[in-house]
């Protein structure tokens, strides 16, 4: 629930494997890319010979990388989303840019706690979504079965709706909603591999 921000971005520059503790067992393989999307993780922690990142597909999880096959770059922004106030804060280089009220995940469904990161955007098929692209993260539903069976297997995301009627409430399969004119902003300024985190309240 940190929201001290990680300025530290690891690209894989080959497959390499990612372990659950320095030395330990094996976890994932992480290629330099998924679905076409360059990969880039943000770091957590360091000890000698080891790097910690966030791991994609598992929520609130570090994976361990040994040193080779990577290359590191700055992160300046970072997203703060407060799920009892239903906002979402851009932070840039430490500072508050840009606030904004979103909706998040209904009872059953809250939008996962905890620090992740953006995976990727694409590009959404259904009207519903505005006609503006998504951030897809890091995390995933925390009750995999509580959700519709057609999100089944996909991300959490950041994206905009075709009406803002529910800003402020908890109406949505755990993702976080927000107005076109904010998600465009960010898909204009954020890049992947920045670090987002989702708390109840920031203390």
């Amino acid at each position: 629930m940190d929201v001290d921000p990680l300025t530290e971005g690891l690209r894989p520059t080959r497959r390499i494997a990612a372990y659950d503790a320095p030395g330990g067992r094996p976890l994932a393989f992480l290629d330099p890319t998924i679905r076409g999307v360059e990969l880039t993780l943000p770091v957590a922690q360091r000890r000698t010979g080891w790097v910690a990142v966030l791991l994609p597909s598992a929520n609130r999880r570090l994976a361990w990388l040994p040193a080779g096959g990577w290359t590191t770059t700055d992160l300046r922004d970072q997203i703060v989303v407060e799920r009892r106030a239903h906002r979402l804060t851009w932070y840039r280089d430490g500072v508050a840019r840009r606030s904004w009220p979103v909706s998040l995940g209904r009872r059953g469904q809250e939008t996962p706690l905890g620090r992740t990161f953006v995976l990727g955007r694409t590009t959404p098929t259904g009207a519903v979504y505005g006609g503006v692209d998504i951030y897809a993260l890091g995390s995933i539903p925390d009750d995999l079965d509580a959700v519709p069976a057609s999100l089944r297997g996909a991300h959490i995301g950041i994206h905009s709706w075709h009406h803002d009627g529910e800003l402020g409430r908890s109406t949505t399969n755990g993702c976080v909603r927000l107005t076109r004119s904010a998600q465009r902003l960010l898909l204009a300024e954020v890049p992947p591999g920045s670090p987002v985190v989702v708390v109840d309240a920031i203390r």
